[in-house]
Order: C-alpha cells, then structure tokens, then sequence
C-alpha cells in the first residue's frame, strides 16, 4: 500500500462506472429525514467525493507517517496530469464531479511536495556533520609576585603608675566669646 497514491482508486473507480456500467451519478442513494423537515437526499457524486475525501485523508496519514517516496510523487503528479487530460479530451469525464476529483488530486500533489520538503529540510538538520566542541581554556591570570607581609613589631608600652598620668581637665560647656 506504501508503492501508489491512494487516489487511483476512486480514479478507477469514477472510470469503470462512467464507461462500463452506465449509470447516473444523478442517481440518489437514500433519503434522510432531518429534523427540520427537510429531507437531504445525497446522489452517488456526493458519495464518490465522500469517497475520494476520505482517500486523501489516507494519504496525508500515510505521507505523514511513512514519508512519500520519489515514485509516489511522480505518480501523483501522473495521476493529476491524466485525470486533467481525460477532463478535457474525454466526453463522459467533462463534469463537475470530475472537476472536483481533479482538485482533490492536486491537493494530493502539492500536500505530498510540501510534507516532503519539510521532511527534507529536517532530516538536513538533523543529519547535519558532527564537530567535535574545541575546549576552551582560560587564559592563566598574571600571577602577582608574591609579598610577605610581617606583622608589625610592637613593643609592650611600659606601665606608667596612676599618679604619673597627666591629668586634663576639661570644661563641660565650651565657652563662646563674641
């Protein structure tokens, strides 16, 4: 399932009802009463773009899953470019509902393109070469030549005796003179 686009099988699908079995795409499959009263009756091209829609959304899953390879993207684009040709060249693939499907295909191949690329731009981040880190070392700070310093030599003051002490007297409130 990972080797071609989803999208070829409502292709085939679309070919084999418009030119083996004629039918109408037309035809209504079923009434569904609603509550408003009204009553909603989808046609077999409703169910065929439901169809289609739901391969699409397989295919995104499967892109964003497994990644799309270089044929599955040339077969989109294969696949875009030949339903577009039968839109225009073939009577029975000149409708509406095939116009849609083409839409979808592109949608297809531009969704693909874009996952691709940025699946690419990753896996060049990711892969990108390994250098190995060069060390830094820090330059030695200059070292300062180294200085002894001697505590100071104090010699013990000699006790003087109480009664030798100068005494000072001083005035408790400094006299101002004008």
């Amino acid at each position: 399932m990972l080797g071609f686009p989803l999208l070829l099988i409502p292709f085939a699908i679309y070919n084999m009802i418009a030119f083996i079995v004629p039918m109408e795409w037309g035809l209504t499959l079923y009434t569904f009463p609603l509550k408003s009263g009204v009553a909603w009756a989808p046609t077999l091209s409703d169910a065929f773009l439901v169809f289609s829609l739901l391969m699409l959304m397989f295919e995104f899953i499967k892109a964003t899953n497994y990644g799309k390879s270089v044929v599955e993207h040339f077969l989109s684009i294969v696949l875009a470019g030949g339903a577009a040709a039968e839109f225009v060249m073939v009577d029975k693939a000149g409708t509406s509902l095939f116009a849609l499907f083409i839409a979808i295909c592109i949608v297809d191949m531009f969704a693909g393109f874009a996952a691709s690329l940025r699946r690419a731009r990753r896996r060049t981040e990711m892969t990108a070469p390994y250098v190995e880190p060069v060390p830094v070392r820090p330059a030695p700070a200059p070292v300062a030549p180294a200085v002894r310093v001697e505590p100071a030599k104090v010699e013990p003051a000699a006790a003087m005796p109480a009664a030798t002490m100068p005494v000072v007297k001083v005035d408790p409130v400094p006299k101002i003179e004008p």
